[in-house]
This record gives structure tokens, C-alpha cells and sequence, in this order.
């Protein structure tokens, strides 16, 4: 999948349309986009689906950490369930992978939950880059998957006030490119203290700055790169009580 539609200030500078405006932009434009108008046709951005790729990960015999998707949301609304199935088809039968489904519509993940199939080499994860769009961790942490992650990147406010029930893992960081939003370094300390707090597992990937490696990612002086480990048993439906134990090394 590629494409997406802005939502949030989190989507105010995406990478991903950045880079199909410039160049990828003519390698979009000869897909069709999923919403068939002249409009999206025009758009390198608009949401497309990219059937003929759906195998590679089956064809990846070493055991990897993949992101899915870099370019798009799979939950996006003008992807089909048909076509979600299709993805998800594919990352239960590559089991030897783990997958992390990042979205900023965790809601529409939840509704669609128990028609999809949540063996536990998947994730699934919310950006929320501030208290505005709060209400994301609520649906996230009803789908029934492994681990719950929250992406608090870029961070664009304090968030330390977030419920952080049954969610696993956070990973926090500040924005990079140009035109990029500066964060305060009390946002970071403040999500870092609770998740220590609350036994979740916290990753800090950057401080932000023109490019992603100007501010270097230490935060007071340590690097963190803490992981959750699910637990061998997982709940199978939607409000089922789960537990994961946490690997925090």
C-alpha cells in the first residue's frame, strides 16, 4: 500500500509524501490509485494498492522486524477489507517475521478486528503526537493483537498524561526535515519517567533537527531501546483480558 490523507498535525510534514511528490512520483502515477478518479489519478499521494508485492515476505527467509507499512496506513478508509484480509494473510502465514502495523486509525482497526486474524507476530501501534488525538489509545488497546505500541513521533506536545493501559510499548521522538517543529525536552523526560513507572517498554529515536541524526538520540545522556516481549498466550478476541511480559534490557 501506498498513499495516505493527512489527519492530524502528526501528517503536517510526512516523509512518505514527500517522497512520493519527488522521486517516486512518476513510479505512483503509472498505478492505478484505489478511489479511481481523475483527481487521484493525478495525485502520487493518493492511496494505491500493490498487489504484486504482498508475497515478499514470504520469500524473506531470514526472521525480520518489518514495518507496515512505511508509505501509506493500512487502515485507511479507501482500502477494501478485502484488501486488509489480503495483507494480513499474508504476515499469519510468515510467521517467522514480526510485523508492526502503525495507524492513525486505530478506530477503524477496531471495528474491523474480529474479521481479520491476529496471530502474534502482529502489532499494532498508533501515532499520537499529542494530546489532540488522545482518543486513539482508547480504540488501540480493544484490538486484539500482541502488542500495543504507540508511535509519540513527532512529538509535538506533552503527552505524559496518556492512558497507558494495556499498552506495551512507546516510542517517542522528536521531528526531522525541513521546516521541522522543535520539542520540549520536558515532553520526552515526562513520557519516559511514566513509561519507567508503569513497566513499559520505551524507545527514544531521535531528538530531531534538520536531519534525523542533528540532535542526536540521547536523552540525558542515555540511549533507550527497550523492546516488549509478548506472552506466550493471547487473547484471540476484541475486550479479552491479555498479559505480556516485558524484556526491559
Amino acid at each position: 500500500m501506498t498513499g495516505c490523507t493527512q489527519i492530524s498535525a502528526g501528517c503536517d510534514h510526512c516523509y512518505a509524501l514527500t517522497l512520493a511528490m519527488t522521486k517516486t512520483r512518476e513510479v505512483y502515477l503509472r498505478r492505478m490509485p484505489v478511489k479511481n478518479t481523475p483527481e487521484n489519478q493525478a495525485n502520487p499521494f493518493a492511496p494505491r494498492f500493490w498487489e504484486d508485492r504482498l508475497d515478499q515476505p514470504l520469500k524473506w527467509k531470514t526472521p525480520m522486524r518489518i514495518f507496515v507499512n512505511s508509505m501509506s496506513d493500512v487502515f485507511h478508509a479507501h482500502f477494501s477489507l478485502g484488501q486488509i484480509e489480503s495483507v494480513f494473510s499474508v504476515m499469519n502465514r510468515a510467521s517467522w517475521h514480526q510485523f508492526q502495523v502503525l495507524t492513525k486509525r486505530p478506530e477503524r482497526a477496531l471495528r474491523l478486528a474480529d474479521r481479520l486474524v491476529w496471530t502474534p507476530n502482529i502489532w499494532i501501534g498508533a501515532s499520537v503526537e499529542n494530546m489532540n488525538v488522545a482518543r486513539r489509545v482508547d480504540a488501540l488497546r480493544q484490538v486484539p493483537a500482541a502488542i500495543h505500541f504507540l508511535s509519540c513521533e513527532p512529538l509535538l506536545g506533552p503527552v505524559h498524561e496518556l492512558d497507558l493501559r494495556h499498552i506495551e510499548w512507546v516510542i517517542g521522538g522528536g521531528e526531522s526535515g525541513i521546516g521541522y517543529r522543535p520539542f520540549e525536552i520536558e515532553w520526552a523526560r515526562k513520557l519516559r519517567d511514566k513509561c519507567l513507572a508503569e513497566r513499559i517498554a520505551f524507545f527514544w529515536k531521535q531528538n530531531g533537527g534538520r536531519t534525523p541524526k542533528a540532535g542526536g538520540c540521547e536523552l540525558d545522556g542515555e540511549t533507550w531501546s527497550q523492546y516488549p516481549t509478548p506472552a506466550p498466550t493471547i487473547a484471540s478476541s476484541r475486550g479479552e483480558e491479555r498479559q505480556a511480559a516485558l524484556n526491559l534490557t
